[in-house]
């Protein structure tokens, strides 16, 4: 029934466990409407045929509906709306809560290509490689201008703005090919803005994947490593320590996934999201206790630069859960 359905109503292949939801909805919706406008087709020709006009002196009949068809006309309607939404709002909770296993890949949109970034590698330009039956997060920024990654198999859609990282998340049930499309006019070439997600089994992946590391050039660098580079060349680390020990700013050690109290009360937590923010836009929520002095880095990172040092501050993670961060080792930087 859901194969007849997706072609009764000319709908792309579903790619991905979400588009099975979004579809079912769908379905739902389509077929109440046509229900509720084929039953009220049928009233409105039944009473043309008996209630019309049938001589020129005919009066117009007055007609008291009774309170339980009133009732009826505006609970069945209601009813059937507050269906839609708590529907819709559990499938719109659940695509925004990626699980905690997913696989992670930084895409960035550029006038005109997709650039897809893996934090411990490789990259690749308009193919995004992903293995079927795990979730996948993608973390979506841009170079230029405003962006929108679409997927249309997977029913899913997400735009890719300057200065601020996005995020989405799929799982592809099975192997396959499907498009990616930019759907936020972009430039002259907006329209070959164009991409391919290829999900392949999950053993075809890991053998991908390392092919390509063998192949990085030997100055390649993980993101991560990249990131704590940058940190130290941008003077990140003159304020931020990564010891766990207070100083101008936050410590970056355990940062990530942090409930952060904020000057003037109020919390947020410190994901990708706010990270990004807090490097281009440092005084739109200061941390309780830190002066606001830190200035702001838009336009002085690269959308790569920006992603590198998320990583960096995402490996920063305590050796030992629950101790004190008098009790962490000195951090010693590498590669340098």
């Amino acid at each position: 029934m859901n194969e007849l359905l997706r072609r009764l109503f000319f709908l792309p292949e579903q790619g991905s466990t979400f588009a099975v939801k979004v579809d079912h909805l769908h379905y739902v919706l389509l077929l109440t409407t046509l229900a509720v406008g084929a039953g009220i087709g049928a009233v409105g020709l039944v009473f043309l045929v008996r209630y019309r006009r049938r001589t020129a002196s005919d009066p117009t009949p007055r007609v008291v509906a009774p309170t339980w068809l009133e009732a009826l006309f505006i609970g069945v309607p209601l009813s059937l709306f507050l269906l839609w939404f708590v529907l819709g709002f559990k499938q719109f909770v659940w695509v925004m809560s990626p699980p905690q296993d997913a696989l992670d890949v930084y895409v960035t949109g550029k006038q005109w290509m997709w650039k897809f970034t893996y934090p411990g590698g490789p990259s690749a330009i308009d193919t995004l490689v992903v293995p079927s039956g795990r979730p996948v997060r993608l973390l979506l920024t841009s170079r230029d201008v405003i962006h929108s990654f679409y997927v249309p198999d997977f029913r899913m859609k997400r735009d890719a703005i300057p200065g601020r990282y996005t995020d989405l998340w799929f799982e592809a049930p099975k192997p396959g090919r499907h498009p990616v499309l930019c759907a936020e006019y972009c430039g002259l070439d907006h329209s070959r803005m164009r991409g391919e997600v290829v999900v392949l089994p999950p053993a075809a992946f890991e053998a991908w994947r390392d092919a390509q590391r063998r192949n990085l050039p030997v100055a390649a660098e993980p993101m991560a490593v990249r990131g704590e580079r940058i940190a130290a060349a941008q003077g990140c680390l003159q304020c931020h320590t990564v010891t766990g020990a207070p100083h101008i700013g936050p410590t970056w050690l355990g940062l990530y996934g942090r409930q952060e109290p904020l000057e003037g009360g109020g919390a947020v937590l410190a994901d990708e999201a706010y990270l990004t923010e807090s490097m281009m836009d440092p005084l739109a929520k200061v941390v309780a206790g830190y002066a606001p002095v830190m200035p702001g880095y838009h336009g002085r990172l690269s959308a790569e630069d920006s992603g590198a040092l998320v990583e960096f501050i995402k490996s920063l993670r305590p050796l030992r859960p629950g101790v004190t961060a008098a009790e962490e080792p000195v951090y010693v930087p590498t590669g340098r």
